[in-house]
């Protein structure tokens, strides 16, 4: 009698929470169910195997998503084709594996191209422990939001004698104040209580002193939202050694590189953390943090790369073309396999294929 009012009691504790995850359901507009043309780019090295596990897994949802694909598109290219920015201006929305930048040559970089003709100005990248994949750190949820059209990576260099490179570093007041905005706006619309700006204001005074400055303006809009600031350097010692104590983060554009990679790699690192590059119009994501291993041939020959970052990656796309429960399938199916942890690639301490883990996320589809 006991055992059956026991059985009893948790059929309803179970009735009851699944009922309270769908008690509130998602209301589409009308046309929102409409398949969506996205712009692909494979990219180079492992890009067109992470790029093949996201068309795999979109094709195993039924997701209203369909490509446009660019196969020839890669990072050796002195100019992006005009026809691939007209199909993002298009679609929108692009997703894309690796571009590999040469390292001198003067060869402009591909993404970097990409970001300035489509005014990507917003990179965001969410570094946070995946249940299952043992880290040092517990409790890391940091969201670092960079400026991407400026800064460092404006590109204006010139020998100005031989021997003598000078590089400049290009702060706008306008640049600064719309990143800032989109860091507090982010943490407000994501119940986000704390934005850090990152800067090295102590030694460029003026430069980071404007950044600083148009972050402290848009931190009075929002007085709800804690506001404090950090010197670069200070901020990478604090990020291995207590990163829990970091929300959002708000840089310029070369502080941001580092800063995500830092955290990517407390977290779990790169091959797992997702992230994209967002403008007024358009938005392009792909792996969050470092794509170094872009062009790791070893990868590419025995088909072992981490598609994680990818797919959760796509995921983030999902829920901006307003495809939320797609979104939640393909982002529970993912934390599932790596929580189970009987596949993982090299870089999480397994030795699974590219396609093993795709497999184990499809059979994990709800």
């Amino acid at each position: 009698m006991a055992r059956r009012q026991s059985l009893t009691t948790l059929t309803r504790l179970l009735t009851q929470t699944r009922t309270q995850t769908r008690s509130v359901t998602y209301m589409p507009r009308p046309g929102d169910g409409t398949p969506r043309q996205v712009t692909l780019i494979p990219g180079d090295g492992i890009g067109p195997l992470v790029t093949n596990a996201v068309e795999q897994v979109f094709d195993a949802m039924h997701a209203p998503v369909y490509f446009e694909k660019f196969d020839d598109i890669h990072g050796d290219m002195k100019k992006i084709p005009e026809s691939l920015i007209e199909s993002i201006r298009n679609n929108k929305v692009c997703i894309k594996g690796g571009l590999m930048t040469p390292v001198g040559g003067g060869v402009s970089s591909l993404n970097m191209q990409l970001r300035k003709e489509l005014d990507l100005y917003a990179s965001l990248v969410h570094c946070f422990n995946l249940k299952g994949l043992p880290t040092r750190h517990h409790n890391v949820d940091i969201v670092v939001i960079r400026e991407n059209t400026e800064g460092e990576y404006s590109g204006l260099e010139h020998e100005v004698v031989p021997g003598v490179v000078e590089s400049l570093k290009v702060i706008t007041k306008f640049c600064s104040e719309r990143i800032a905005k989109y860091a507090f706006e982010y943490a407000y619309l994501n119940n986000r209580k704390k934005v850090t700006a990152v800067h090295k204001a102590n030694i460029m005074k003026l430069a980071d002193g404007l950044f600083l400055e148009s972050c402290r303006e848009i931190a009075t809009k929002y007085p709800g939202i804690e506001y404090s600031e950090i010197i670069v350097d200070n901020c990478c010692m604090q990020l291995v050694a207590k990163p829990d104590q970091f929300d959002v983060m708000v840089t310029p554009n070369l502080y941001g590189n580092l800063v995500s990679n830092v955290a990517a790699g407390i977290a779990g690192g790169t091959g797992v953390m997702p992230g994209g590059n967002v403008g007024a119009d358009h938005a392009v994501f792909e792996q969050g943090a470092s794509a170094g291993n872009v062009g790791k041939m070893d990868m590419v020959e025995e088909k072992k790369a981490n598609p994680v970052a990818l797919l959760l990656s796509s995921a983030m796309m999902l829920r901006h073309l307003q495809f939320p429960s797609f979104a939640d399938r393909l982002e529970t199916s993912v934390k599932r396999v790596i929580e189970e942890g009987k596949y993982r690639t090299k870089d999480l301490g397994g030795n699974s294929s590219t396609q093993e883990i795709v497999d184990a996320v499809i059979a994990n589809l709800d």
